[in-house]
């Protein structure tokens, strides 16, 4: 069994963003420049969000944290989203999900000019990703295909489950995975709530993408012997005994799980570290208008 050392694989690709940086800086053209709108408090959001300022700073990006309480109108918030679209200063920009109830997500991603939308969650950056064509890859499903690449796990004609059918992770990974492509080239089955067989469906997986947010749900006996298994699950779990009273615990049951698989993610320290280095390469590619020019 191989440990998938996102940590040390997201370190190596920050060293070569900030070489690629310097080396733009040395031949006068400007620093990429990334903003995040923070709305709220949410404890995962204010972590999420540091690490990214911290990744800019690695990366010799510049960052802008722009903030709002919880109580923010969604016009207000809207307005904000198309002050930054046409601020020609900043290349790419955020806004940190979840939202307050009252704001609709939805409309806040679509009023987001599809070139800086670095998160890649616009219909336009979904939809061209869908059909091949150069685009913001959504940073999770991103980091994990550079997970693959770097590992050279082979995927042509490997039989891929994803678990999982969200719009961030579940239906991007999949589009992904079988495309006529390396990563990709799979046969890919997506499991959701509403899925019967979750069992039988699962250990006939070469490679397994739990994506579904439910803490230690994938057990030993859907896991088929050799299989790729990919945990995208973060969700914290109470926890007395840690300084900060959580720890974070992945869809998988990692100990009884690792021993029957060929290549396995941590959580942490697998997908999570991946997920922010991903956003970095969008941010390069918004610097060097690499995309949409």
């Amino acid at each position: 069994m191989t440990l998938i050392d996102g940590k040390a694989i997201a370190l190596q690709i920050k060293q070569e963003i900030a070489a690629q940086v310097a080396q733009m800086i040395a031949e006068g053209k400007k620093r990429p420049h990334l903003a995040a709108i923070l709305v709220g408090h949410d404890g995962g959001s204010e972590t999420y969000v540091a690490n990214k300022v911290k990744a800019c700073e690695e990366c010799g990006f510049q960052s802008s944290l722009i903030r709002y309480e919880e109580t923010v109108g969604e016009e207000e918030l809207l307005d904000k989203v198309r002050q930054l679209n046409a601020d020609e200063e900043v290349d790419g920009f955020i806004v940190q999900l979840p939202l307050p109830p009252h704001i609709s997500e939805q409309k806040v991603i679509e009023t987001i000019d599809y070139r800086k939308d670095v998160d890649g969650f616009h219909p336009i950056n979904v939809g061209r990703m869908s059909i091949g064509l150069p685009c913001y890859v959504s940073a999770t499903p991103g980091g994990i295909l550079e997970l693959l690449r770097r590992y050279r796990i082979e995927t042509s004609g490997k039989r891929c489950v994803v678990l999982g059918r969200s719009n961030i992770v579940g239906k991007p990974m999949a589009m992904l995975m079988m495309q006529k492509a390396y990563p990709g080239d799979a046969t890919v089955t997506v499991c959701h709530s509403r899925s019967k067989n979750l069992t039988a469906e699962c250990s006939q997986a070469d490679i397994l993408i739990a994506a579904l947010g439910q803490p230690g749900f994938v057990t030993a006996e859907m896991v088929k012997e050799g299989a790729v298994v990919i945990d995208v699950g973060t969700t914290r779990v109470p926890d007395a005994t840690r300084k900060l009273g959580f720890k974070l615990t992945g869809d998988v049951r990692f100990d009884e799980v690792a021993p029957r698989c060929s290549f396995i993610t941590p959580v942490p320290g697998g997908v999570g570290p991946m997920t922010i280095v991903s956003l970095m390469k969008n941010t390069l590619l918004a610097g060097t208008k690499a995309i949409y020019r």
